[in-house]
């Protein structure tokens, strides 16, 4: 049975964020607010948690999970280097709507499905998500819906698409318009625009002083 804490009232806030990192150590899914769509959640460095995550969404290892973190610095303990521009947008648009993928560190034990040796990471710019990760650190987070259906932009909505597979819903309200972040790939020789949402390709091109456009 899954248990739902409305997060606009502090004591529940606080037994739902407690209740939620228990769920997440113990290698169970969560739903989360961010300030995009709600998300559905796991530990970044449990493979089995993670491919619950896919089958909660009946989705495959071919649409690999991002992740989400809870601080700047964070991020280079993920990565195989910083590069400038992953900084320069890193200081521009955190915590916000702006995904970067990025070579992951080869170190790193963890299986998000297909990402050929890459990670998207992104920041989010909500005060329930940033708790959460910043108690129990990175986690894979994918849009709290069934493959192929519409991203919740409410609890409930997550709620009726994922059912028991979840063990925690944090109500945090409605998401607002439920548009998913922007994606910028910094992989390769030249920044590549994967997908524009709240952060345009021209605010990403005049943060690094280049044009950024989708791949050719």
């Amino acid at each position: 049975m899954s248990a739902v804490y409305e997060c606009d009232d502090p004591a529940a806030r606080a037994e739902g964020l407690k209740a939620a990192a228990a769920a997440v150590r113990s290698g169970r899914l969560v739903v989360l607010p961010t300030d995009t769509v709600y998300g559905i959640g796991a530990d970044a460095f449990d493979s089995a948690a993670v491919r619950a995550l896919l089958r909660a969404k009946r989705r495959g290892p071919d649409m690999p999970v991002g992740v989400l973190v809870g601080s700047w610095s964070t991020v280079d303990g993920l990565v195989l280097g910083v590069s400038r521009e992953a900084r320069a947008l890193i200081e521009a648009f955190w915590p916000g709507d702006l995904s970067l993928v990025l070579p992951h560190a080869p170190s790193l034990q963890w299986d998000l499905g297909s990402t050929r040796g890459t990670v998207m990471l992104r920041m989010p710019l909500h005060p329930v998500a940033l708790e959460l990760l910043r108690e129990v650190g990175p986690m894979a987070v994918s849009s709290a819906n069934v493959s192929g259906m519409p991203p919740a932009a409410t609890a409930r909505e997550a709620s009726d698409q994922l059912g028991d597979s979840v063990a925690v819903y944090l109500d945090g309200g409605p998401s607002g318009e439920p548009v998913a972040s922007t994606i910028v790939d910094l992989t390769g020789p030249h920044p590549v625009m994967l997908r524009e949402g709240p952060v345009t390709a021209d605010a990403v091109s005049e943060v690094l002083g280049v044009e950024v456009g989708p791949a050719r």
